[in-house]
C-alpha cells in the first residue's frame, strides 16, 4: 500500500541519517563602534506639576523667549489636554523677560520656503489654540510676568485669567512698525473686552510701551508686585484656589468664560493666522518684485 503522503528517497544509512562532525566555529565576529545618538531636542517649555499647581515655564532666555513653531507645540502639549487633577496653571518665562514676542526669522524663513505663506498659517493657527487653551482651561491660569512682554507674549499673558507683574514690566504691540496686523493668538478682542476700545486704540497706533503701573490701572495686569515678590502673590492667588471644590471651580471658570464671550459682538480671532499670512505674503511679494533685476 502506497503511503498517503509523498516521500524522499531514504538517505545513505536510513530514514534519519547519523550526524556528521560538529562544524567549527569560526572567529567571533568584531563588534563595530556603537552608534553615535544625536543631540537631544531642545526643549524650549519646562513644566512641573506641584500638588495641583502646574508650573510652566518659557524657557529660551537666550532668545528673550521669542515664540517659535516648536514652543507652540510644545506649550500645546502641555496646555490642550486637561489633567483634572491641576487647579491652577502659572505660565512663567526664564530670564530677564516674560516673552519678546514671535521669532520673526522663522516667519521670513517660512515665507522664503512658502511664498503662499502656508506656514504662517500654521503657525498662527497653533498661536490661536495655545491661547484658546489657556483661556478656556479647566484650571485658573495665572500668568507671572516680569521684564518686557512684547506682541506674543502680550497675548501670552493676556490669555490667561489672572495677570501679576513685577514693577519692571512692560507691554508692548510693534506690529504695525513691523508691518503686521495685530492678528496672534486672539489677542485684539480680549484686549478689546478687558481694556476698552480708545485705550486700545491709542497703544496699537502708537506701539508705545505701557508701563507696570499704567498696566494696572487698564487691568492688562491685576496686581503689581516689586520683582522679588512675584512667586509670594502668586502664591497668594494659588493657595486658596487649590481648596476650592474642583466640580465648583469647574463650573465657574465656564461660566465666566461664557458671559465674558457673550459680551462680544464678533470673535473674528479665527481668522488671525489668514490675516498674518496674507499681509507677510503680499509684503514677501513686493520685496521680491523690488530686487528682480529687470527684464531684457
Amino acid at each position: 500500500m502506497q503511503p498517503p503522503y509523498p516521500t524522499n528517497p531514504p538517505a545513505p544509512g536510513g530514514w534519519y541519517p547519523e550526524p556528521g562532525p560538529a562544524p567549527v566555529p569560526g572567529p567571533a565576529p568584531v563588534p563595530g563602534p556603537a552608534p553615535v545618538p544625536g543631540p537631544a531636542p531642545v526643549r524650549t517649555v519646562r513644566s512641573e506639576l506641584r500638588d495641583a499647581v502646574l508650573h510652566v515655564e518659557l524657557n529660551s532666555p537666550g532668545t528673550g523667549n521669542a515664540v517659535t513653531s516648536a514652543m507652540l507645540d510644545e506649550l500645546l502639549a502641555v496646555l490642550a489636554v486637561p489633567d483634572p487633577a491641576v487647579r491652577v496653571i502659572v505660565l512663567s518665562g526664564a530670564g530677564r523677560d516674560f516673552c519678546l514676542g514671535g521669532d520673526r526669522d522663522e516667519l521670513f524663513a517660512g515665507l522664503d520656503e512658502d511664498p503662499t505663506g502656508g506656514r504662517i498659517r500654521s503657525y498662527g493657527e497653533k498661536a490661536r489654540r495655545v491661547c484658546d487653551a489657556l483661556a478656556n482651561s479647566s484650571a485658573v491660569t495665572v500668568a507671572r510676568v516680569q521684564g518686557r512682554a512684547t506682541g506674543a507674549g502680550f497675548a501670552l499673558a493676556l490669555a490667561c485669567d489672572l495677570r501679576v507683574g513685577a514693577d519692571n514690566a512692560v507691554f508692548r504691540l510693534p506690529e504695525l512698525a513691523l508691518g503686521l496686523p495685530v492678528a496672534w493668538g486672539g489677542l485684539l478682542p480680549r484686549l478689546l473686552h478687558e481694556v476698552g476700545a480708545a485705550r486700545v486704540r491709542e497703544i496699537i497706533l502708537t506701539g508705545r510701551p505701557v508701563g507696570a503701573v499704567e498696566a494696572g490701572e487698564l487691568t492688562i495686569l491685576q496686581r503689581v508686585v516689586p520683582e522679588q515678590d512675584l512667586d509670594g502673590a502668586v502664591a497668594e492667588w494659588t493657595r486658596p484656589i487649590t481648596r476650592r471644590p474642583e466640580a465648583a471651580l469647574r463650573v465657574t471658570k465656564t461660566l465666566l468664560g461664557s458671559h465674558a464671550s457673550a459680551t462680544r459682538l464678533a470673535d473674528a480671532s479665527v481668522l488671525d493666522s489668514e490675516l498674518m499670512a496674507s499681509v507677510l505674503a503680499a509684503a514677501h511679494y513686493t520685496r521680491s518684485l523690488a530686487t528682480r533685476p529687470p527684464a531684457d
